[in-house]
């Protein structure tokens, strides 16, 4: 609001970043630790809010733009601190255990780190935010390699499109998942989802054979498959986090988790950028949509295996929980 020099823009970014990075693993660990065995609806409905806000926040942000970069500024730092009250008045407080040994930041690390599992699983779902997260970057220029200057327009359809599909399915589809394959599985099946999203793109790459009429809809047709994929699986990714971190150091695993994540998302969208120019210059667009679903194929493949090589828990407590869950559970009003 008041910055008017780069190395004031840069501290600010900084400083989000690193809020982000505070009430992220936060929030998913209160989450957790307050849902219980219902922690994948839970994690259904967080996901429904979280995708009405990236949906309303910038058309919102535009919009304040119009006036005044410092109203915007000044309107999201209002949002944030009626935020900050709420919460510290609203939330139920939570006392935590007194644990037996206390332990250092980095003693709490090098546990999460010799969980094997754990590891195997946030490196497996690299490949699931490198796939989703291209409704930010190839998908936008694919946009604008077929609308030109108008392309802002079809970008806003393709947010439009993703918000929408998760607004108003995620429950619809946390429940079908669930009731037919349960965690594990639902994970794999949404990967395989992910991949399969770029399929439409690798048949009419642009407007060259069909005409660009077609190529818009296989646009919009892969970002609704690519949201549908996203939905299916964040909430058994995030119940499984607290499933391998065997609810200890729960906030710590998903600390852990999004820096995992966050390089995999940073090295794939560097090289995803660098792939789509070399393409284009080389008249191979396929290349750029057939490497995205192989790596949503190989993601899913491990996630089965994983899946497969899992050791029986009680439920609640594994990622292949979710057949048993549902025999101990009450019907879920998400499959009502």
């Amino acid at each position: 609001m008041f910055a008017t020099s780069l190395p004031w823009v840069l501290i600010a970014s900084a400083a989000t970043g690193f809020a982000g990075a505070l009430f992220n693993p936060a929030v998913r660990a209160y989450l957790a630790a307050d849902t219980g065995e219902r922690r994948v609806e839970a994690f259904a409905v967080f996901n429904i809010f979280y995708q009405a806000g990236i949906l309303a926040g910038p058309l919102v942000g535009l919009a304040l733009m119009f006036l005044d970069f410092r109203v915007t500024a000044a309107a999201a730092a209002v949002v944030f601190a009626v935020l900050t009250v709420a919460q510290l008045f609203a939330l139920p407080a939570r006392r935590e255990q007194k644990a037996a040994e206390k332990t250092s930041v980095l003693q709490d690390w090098r546990a999460v780190a010799a969980n094997r599992r754990f590891l195997l699983f946030s490196l497996t779902m690299v490949g699931s935010y490198v796939l989703s997260f291209q409704v930010y970057l190839a998908l936008p220029l694919q946009a604008e390699y077929l609308a030109g200057a108008q392309s802002q327009i079809l970008v806003s359809a393709l947010f439009a499109v993703s918000g929408v599909v998760a607004v108003a399915g995620q429950l619809r589809i946390t429940g079908w998942f669930r009731a037919r394959w349960g965690t594990g599985r639902s994970l794999a099946v949404g990967m395989a989802i992910l991949a399969a999203a770029f399929l439409p793109l690798l048949v009419i790459p642009g407007p060259g054979r069909f005409g660009i009429a077609a190529a818009i809809v296989a646009l919009l047709l892969a970002t609704a498959v690519l949201a549908v994929g996203t939905a299916a699986v964040f909430p058994f990714e995030m119940d499984t986090v607290v499933s391998l971190a065997d609810r200890k150091l729960v906030a710590t695993h998903y600390g852990f988790y999004n820096t995992i994540v966050g390089i995999g998302i940073l090295a794939g969208n560097l090289a995803t950028g660098a792939v789509i120019g070399a393409a284009r210059a080389a008249g191979a667009d396929r290349a750029v949509w057939a490497g995205l679903g192989l790596i949503g194929v190989v993601a899913a493949a491990a996630l089965y295996r994983l899946d497969r090589t899992q050791p029986e828990r009680a439920a609640g407590d594994g990622v292949r929980d979710g057949n048993a869950r549902q025999e101990r559970e009450p019907a879920s009003p998400i499959r009502r």
